[in-house]
């Protein structure tokens, strides 16, 4: 499947730097119903409908990145569910989208495809209501999902405060992994640990990040990390120290992005569009590798969230703390 798809997974995104413009010159809608728009570059919108409950809707979908059909269908599912974990919300229904060249790849693999997605909406405890689907030369999945949430703990970009811990719940280098294994240059063995990673949902890392007082978060994906803390720094109108050290990597990771820029088989044409995107926002201190420098910026898909939340509680949250928030200006990263 990934011979017929020019892009992988949430690294076939449109450029941030190109598409964000855009987004931003098309008129808003106002209404107090809405809680979390567009305009925040939230991971999903949240639509208030009573007092104590409001809805948390998203829609997430890409092409290939693996090439067995039901890991696919699970990642591209888990990636879904994701934004709504990353809300504070909890998914209860989806819908299928589907674009998919039928004559060419055959009923049997969509059929996997699907039956991926529903093994990891049955694990989120949601149901998959139907769907939609197109005839596509590049096959394409995922979900438009639906979940719920008390509209006084939503999470989004604009609650952190200065001194908070950011602490990130999964590793990163799932893009690297992809990238280099269209390359020819990962075994089977490092693929399957970015599977475990890409398929793992975010439900428990999102119900502690509750629990421990959480003020902001968002998940790292196609953007990449640099990319995803810039809009949580920017809507909670803070800067951030970034402790390059600390950012998890995938065992094996290093070796796909060391190495000269074009030598390196993990970098991808997704990092590279996020790289050039971060130089408007972020400034690298000298003493950090090359490679960390193209970690932070890979094209993650389906990746852990990234929590804002005092200090003193960081430790109630699966994952390392990889940096702070401070005064400064909105949307700044230093990586040291």
């Amino acid at each position: 499947m990934t011979s017929l798809a020019a892009g992988a997974g949430c690294g076939c995104k449109l450029p941030a730097a190109e598409l964000l413009p855009i987004v931003r010159r098309l008129p808003t809608q106002q209404d107090e119903r809405l809680l979390v728009g567009s305009a925040t570059s939230d991971d999903a919108a949240v639509f208030r409908v009573r007092d104590d409950l409001a809805l948390v809707q998203t829609i997430d979908f890409f092409t290939p990145l693996v090439d067995d059909p039901f890991d696919f269908g699970r990642i591209a599912a888990a990636n879904a569910f994701s934004d709504v974990y990353a809300m504070g919300g909890t998914p209860v229904t989806a819908l299928n989208v589907v674009a998919y060249p039928l004559r060419s790849l055959g009923g049997e693999t969509l059929a996997e495809i699907l039956r991926g997605g529903l093994a990891v909406a049955e694990e989120a405890g949601a149901v998959i209501a139907g769907g939609h689907s197109i005839d596509d030369a590049e096959p394409k999945y995922g979900l438009a999902v639906t979940g719920v949430v008390d509209p006084g703990r939503v999470l989004s970009n604009a609650g952190a405060r200065a001194g908070d811990a950011l602490v990130l719940t999964k590793p990163l280098g799932v893009g690297a992994v992809v990238a280099a294994r269209k390359r020819g240059a990962v075994d089977d063995a490092l693929l399957a640990r970015a599977v475990a990673t890409m398929t793992e949902l975010n439900a428990a890392a999102s119900r502690a990040a509750l629990e421990a007082g959480a003020r902001a978060a968002t998940d790292v994906t196609g953007f990449g990390l640099l990319g995803h803390l810039h809009h949580l720094c920017r809507e909670s109108g803070l800067a951030a120290d970034l402790e390059a050290a600390a950012v998890p990597a995938l065992d094996g990771v290093q070796a796909l992005l060391s190495g000269g820029d074009e030598e390196a088989p993990g970098r991808s044409g997704g990092a590279r569009r996020n790289a050039a995107w971060a130089e408007g926002f972020a400034t690298f201190d000298g003493g950090v590798p090359a490679w960390r420098r193209r970690l932070v910026t890979d094209a993650t898909t389906s990746g852990g969230l990234l929590i804002a939340l005092p200090a003193d509680a960081a430790a109630r949250v699966p994952g390392p703390v990889v940096g702070t928030l401070r005064a400064g200006p909105p949307g700044t990263i230093r990586v040291r």
